[in-house]
């Protein structure tokens, strides 16, 4: 026998689960257009170069490189999308002459990484990205709006308290300058990353290794400390008096970002400055957002920030930018897996219309008819099976409203059974008053 089992590294959901998983991705994508933006579908395969363009070891082992075509001389000249900034990159570039700046652009779409399968990790996986592009420069206040967006999406989504973490690059840079730490800034970093999964001696033990004095780690260990509300973390950044343009620029997008997203009405409860996030620095260039659900271990949820090189493989134009990317799959998995996200709606019927006899099919019908013109999902049981079966169809799938057509002295009566918070409810009414008990 063939094996049916899909290939490791590949989610395949359960019907009440994939109905879950769209009412998630709905919920971002409603929330992306209200903001603007404009959905893209760039191709899924992409030229070698392309994709090949930032170079880099890992990337190379990464990738899922495809044969273009049967009659192609050259094999590998093509691979699939490992994620959706590259395609940005080449589609702005592409097609610069032809678009509005700042250009607001949304993609959510599956992505592909060649990479091994382990839990919760996946080949193929949903990301939901945004960005907006601006060109020659882009106003911070762009980097209030995508924070909002995040809290707005993550309030909808109800998985629990969250809070939206943010940083600087440019204080980093700029506090290497001044430290005159001549180590590589990336690698350095990658070390501060993993602080709280070190001690303290295992944490200088690594930067010593990377010829840093006692000194220079004693004040990277003082800034990354730097904790508290908005203004104490902001009074303790200008408190180390580092007089140095880059850090000083930091400090200002800190405080200009923050007052705009409560503009924007987010709650301050919900963010935070944090100056341990450090992950992905070694691609923004300013600001950076990493979210995390409180009340679970899963590590971020949604991440993003500020760059300024977008395009700088494929062009000569400046195009800066901010975005973010929620890696769906991922967040779905994990939030099943600690019994945040669970499957109780195994169909995307709203209605479920079952007629009660044979002869109560036509009518039916014309009642399922009249229900989907008024924007309501609807699943008719057409199968001339006894009531018994038609219930216990009907309540494996568990949908918010049952409607029986049934006739009582030649006229057609409609019965709905609703199920409220677990209880059930029954009531018979006319098709003109249908639409007033269905939730």
């Amino acid at each position: 026998m063939i094996n049916t089992k899909p290939l490791s590294g590949y989610m395949e959901l359960l019907p009440g689960e994939q109905v879950e998983f769209d009412r998630i991705k709905k919920i971002i994508e409603e929330t992306y257009a209200s903001y603007g933006f404009t959905f893209l579908d760039t191709p899924a395969v992409e030229r070698r170069e392309v994709l090949m363009a930032k170079g880099g070891e890992e990337l190379d082992k990464q990738i899922y490189f495809v044969n273009n075509g049967l009659y192609s001389e050259k094999e590998n000249e093509t691979a699939l999308r490992f994620d959706l900034t590259v395609p940005l990159a080449r589609y702005v570039s592409e097609h610069f002459n032809d678009l509005t700046f700042p250009f607001r652009r949304a993609h959510i779409a599956k992505v592909y990484r060649g990479e091994r399968a382990q839990k919760g990790r996946f080949r193929e996986f949903y990301q939901c990205d945004i960005d907006i592009i601006g060109r020659d420069k882009l106003s911070i206040n762009y980097d209030a709006e995508i924070p909002s967006i995040i809290y707005e999406i993550f309030k909808k989504l109800d998985f629990g308290k969250f809070k939206i973490k943010i940083s600087n690059r440019k204080l980093f840079n700029g506090l290497f300058d001044i430290l005159k730490i001549s180590a590589p800034i990336n690698k350095t970093l990658h070390i501060l990353d993993k602080i709280e999964k070190m001690s303290e001696s295992e944490l200088e033990s690594e930067l010593k290794e990377l010829e840093l004095n006692d000194f220079q780690i004693n004040e990277l260990k003082k800034f990354i400390s730097i904790k508290g509300s908005i203004s104490e973390v902001i009074s303790g950044l200008k408190s180390l008096n580092i007089e140095d343009e880059l850090f000083l620029e930091g400090i200002l997008d800190l405080e200009t970002i923050t007052n705009r997203m409560l503009d924007f009405g987010v709650n301050k409860d919900y963010f935070e400055l944090d100056l341990s996030i450090v992950r992905g620095l070694d691609y923004y260039t300013g600001t950076v957002y990493e979210t995390v659900l409180e009340n679970s271990s899963i590590g971020s949820v949604c991440s993003g920030g500020r760059y300024e090189a977008l395009t700088s493989n494929y062009s000569n134009q400046k195009m800066p930018g901010v975005g973010i990317s929620i890696g769906l799959s991922r967040l779905f998995f994990q939030l099943r897996e600690i019994g945040i996200i669970k499957a109780e709606n195994k169909t995307n019927a709203n209605v479920i219309i079952i007629p009660a006899e044979k002869e109560n099919i036509s009518g039916a019908i014309k009642v399922s008819n009249y229900l989907r013109e008024k924007g309501f999902k609807v699943d008719i049981i057409l199968e001339e099976s006894n009531m018994k079966k038609k219930f216990a169809y009907v309540d494996k799938l568990n949908p918010k409203n049952t409607v029986v057509i049934k006739t009582i002295e030649n006229k057609e009566l409609i019965s709905i059974q609703q199920k409220i918070n677990g209880e059930v409810f029954k009531k018979e009414v006319s098709l003109g008053n249908i639409l007033e008990s269905l939730s």
